[in-house]
């Protein structure tokens, strides 16, 4: 039952994500971090099978870094975009991916933007974008209240709307949330939605 989705705002992007690694009917933890930091303006939400998942997201994460190293400047938003599209059509032909994307990110000369890339290799720019179940009432949410000139805090108040709705109406809801924002001043972890704390257990 996983939740994905993530809005552009007046000079930032957010994404939110749940922390639930899950298997069949067994919760394995409850504060998987699915969102990657590409690089110091980017940020990688993805859902999907969890083998795929990280590896795919660590593949681009590392080609992404291997192309700055190489050429000295970093991809933008948009190309690294184009770059994600092209890696899951290569491998839509032989080994695909169930992985499906949101990429936000900041570029000093386009500003922030979000892109939603699908598991079949389809990628748009969007101001507002869900996967995953919780996407049916995070999105309507967002077409109730989303503006596109919205502050940091409207957009928090917002993305806190769709959590509450995700909880109160799904029937296997994710208990935890991590929203992350990228803006001029790079992308960073905003703060945890928690209801549920992962226990540790006594050594023996």
């Amino acid at each position: 039952m996983e939740c994905v989705f993530g809005l552009v705002g007046k000079d930032f992007a957010l994404v939110v994500a749940d922390t639930s690694a899950v298997h069949s009917i067994l919760v394995h933890k409850s504060n998987e971090d699915k969102i990657m930091l590409l690089d110091s303006h980017k940020l990688m939400g993805a859902s999907g099978e969890a083998g795929d998942r990280v590896q795919f997201t660590e593949y681009i994460q590392k080609n992404v870094a291997l192309y700055q190293f190489r050429n000295g400047i970093p991809l933008t938003t948009a190309a690294a975009a184009n770059f994600t599209r092209g890696e899951l059509a290569t491998a839509l032909r032989k080994n695909p991916y169930s992985v499906n994307i949101l990429l936000a990110g900041y570029d000093k000369e386009t500003g922030p933007s979000l892109y939603y890339i699908d598991y079949i290799a389809s990628v748009h720019k969007v101001d507002k974008g869900a996967f995953g179940y919780g996407s049916y009432f995070s999105l309507a949410m967002m077409d109730r209240h989303y503006r596109s000139n919205m502050s940091v805090e409207e957009a928090v108040d917002l993305a806190d709307k769709c959590i509450v709705e995700i909880r109160s109406r799904l029937v296997v809801a994710p208990p935890n949330f991590v929203i992350k924002i990228v803006d001029k001043d790079g992308a960073r972890e905003y703060g945890w939605r928690e209801t549920i704390k992962d226990t540790q257990v006594p050594a023996a």
